[in-house]
């Protein structure tokens, strides 16, 4: 074995971050992840926001890639996209989703499961003109995930886009916008020693249900 497998493999580094007792189940788990993301925030975790999102195609293949968390309000949590891109498409055919933070510095995770659905046009709009310029011209120069020739192909784009919007307001392509995750599931999970790990999840069966069944898990 490569020796920097084999140090992969013989680092058994302890978690002694914390603990996450049993008096947060009466604590409903919206409220407890804007906690726990507001920590990882004061505690400078590296990209707070970032999140592994996955989903699933027509063919039962999955796919995870990361992206970030933009807004959050009692509809679930958003993030902003190409909706012609990959997770587009299979969000299309299977609106299921799981997400995944990850903390590091604080030994925390959260795992989330839900259904997808599209923010207000609204919504997008006013997330989209927040953008820096160049952030707008990219959206329309990337038609995101398709083949594509080579780097210079994109950086014409940029371009030809740049002087088409010179001097105007760029708006939102109608291909980009928001989605909302909303919840049916969290797992919020502490490092412990021994990979004695705490989780505890929270669950319904419906979207539209208000009671979360709420329980801990073997680590």
């Amino acid at each position: 074995m490569e020796e920097f497998l084999e140090s992969l493999r013989n680092d058994h580094s302890d978690f002694d971050k914390g603990s996450l007792e049993d008096q947060v189940k009466k604590v409903n788990p919206i409220v407890l992840f804007k906690r726990w993301l507001n920590e990882a925030v004061e505690n400078k975790c590296e990209e707070p926001n970032a999140m592994a999102i996955s989903t699933v195609d027509m063919n039962g293949m999955p796919s995870s890639r990361y992206v970030y968390l933009k807004e959050m309000d009692d509809n679930g949590l958003v993030f902003y996209t190409n909706y012609d891109s990959h997770k587009g498409h299979d969000l299309t055919k299977n609106p299921h989703i799981s997400v995944l933070f990850f903390w590091r510095e604080m030994s925390r995770q959260i795992r989330v499961q839900g259904i997808v659905e599209k923010v207000p046009t609204e919504l997008s709009d006013e997330y989209f003109n927040s953008r820096p310029r160049e952030s707008q011209i990219g959206a329309w120069a990337s038609q995101q995930s398709e083949i594509i020739l080579d780097r210079k192909t994109l950086e014409d784009k940029v371009i030809q886009l740049t002087k088409e919007f010179e001097g105007k307001e760029v708006p939102r392509p109608e291909y980009w916008g928001g989605y909302y995750i909303k919840p049916i599931y969290f797992e919020f999970w502490q490092g412990r020693e021994s990979r004695l790990h705490d989780r505890i999840c929270f669950e319904k069966k419906h979207i539209e249900d208000i009671q979360w069944n709420v329980y801990r898990r073997n680590p």
